[in-house]
């Protein structure tokens, strides 16, 4: 291949392909092409927002590749063969790959009775063009970050629209008590009424049912609560976990193919502590350009570098005016750091504007 240019494909252009894609611009003498069902990038943090009714802005992928010399082509990836180096997409064409970035991301699961059929979701941009209106009430299943800031966001863009945050836990418990009883005064206050406890076990046309039988009368079901990844990987015979996600070690690179390096929420990725990383933009991001950093290694025969990571804080948006900063130890662990309040709002806003540039959009 002396003189030919080094394929690379990125599957993908959510937070982890795009930070790939920047990085890689290093890549000299390599010629990227970025596959995405989508025409645009939307903010998925900002999915919540959406579903309350604020306009988002969203970026031509088209353009903002071409600014980092990748082609883009829109189609979606249907069948991945790693021993022809080769990808299937559902336009008819096959690209095939020297490198492959395996960035799908996630999507909504639907492995609990109904889900499908009668919940909503805020997973993906296509999940989350459904607006409740003035119409209620609205229960959000699952009381983790996702379902905090959705709730508070409808309950301040609805007034009056009956809201009810269903989980197993106290919103905001993984954080401590300080972060819970400020999360659940902001909700309290929105006219969230939250209930703790509460197992669902199925979705019906009516509402969630809960463990001990009983209907929560809801005119519009969100489901929350977990994520599921394209099973690509898996009908291709990598090596994956039990939830269909790319096994990696400590450069990113697949267990089973080397040659492909598998990034944010569809790959597993050991962190700090013995822990995987969570599926998190604030994972997305550096996992998606370490893996660029590796491939641009190894292109000027250099060792590349294993991921270094840590965490450093965690942020909630409490509908417009509130949020919740909270300081977090390398492990993901609370640590002992909190901010609260309009200025928590300000912070959050302003870092979720930073994921902007540092996945190459700006």
């Amino acid at each position: 291949m002396t003189g030919e240019q080094h394929r690379i494909v990125v599957l993908g252009a959510g937070y982890a392909g795009l930070a790939a894609v920047r990085k890689l611009r290093r890549a000299r003498g390599a010629r990227v092409t970025v596959v995405d069902a989508r025409a645009e990038f939307t903010e998925r943090v900002r999915l919540h927002q959406r579903v309350a009714g604020q306009e988002l802005r969203q970026w031509e992928l088209a353009r903002a590749l071409d600014r980092h010399g990748a082609e883009f082509v829109r189609a979606r990836a249907i069948e991945l063969d790693p021993a022809a180096r080769s990808v299937r997409l559902d336009t008819g064409g096959t690209l095939e790959y020297d490198t492959l970035v395996y960035a799908l991301g996630s999507i909504a699961p639907n492995h609990v009775p109904g889900v499908a059929e009668y919940a909503r979701s805020v997973a993906t941009p296509e999940d989350a063009w459904w607006t409740t209106g003035v119409e209620g009430p609205v229960a959000v299943v699952g009381a983790g970050a996702t379902g905090i800031e959705l709730a508070a966001e409808l309950a301040e863009s609805y007034p009056g629209t009956p809201v009810i945050l269903l989980g197993a836990d106290e919103p905001a418990a993984w954080l401590g008590g300080k972060a819970v009883a400020h999360v659940r005064g902001v909700l309290d206050r929105l006219g969230v009424e939250v209930r703790t406890g509460a197992k669902v076990v199925e979705v019906t046309e009516n509402g969630p049912r809960l463990a001990d039988g009983s209907v929560v009368p809801a005119a519009t079901t969100v489901w929350t609560t977990g994520f599921a990844v394209p099973d690509l990987a898996a009908r291709a015979g990598l090596d994956v976990d039990a939830a269909g996600r790319i096994r990696t070690d400590g450069y990113l690179r697949s267990t089973s193919h080397p040659e492909i390096l598998a990034v944010g929420d569809s790959a597993v990725i050991a962190g700090p502590g013995g822990r995987e990383l969570r599926m998190a933009c604030a994972t997305a991001i550096p996992t998606g350009a370490h893996a660029a950093a590796v491939i641009v290694a190894g292109l000027r025969g250099r060792e590349p570098k294993p991921l270094r990571f840590r965490y450093q804080g965690q942020c909630l948006s409490l509908g417009r005016r509130d949020g919740l900063v909270h300081g977090l130890r390398a492990d993901d662990r609370p640590g002992r750091w909190m901010l609260r309040g309009r200025a928590a709002a300000v912070v959050k806003e302003l870092v979720v504007r930073s994921t902007i540039p540092m996945a190459g959009l700006r």
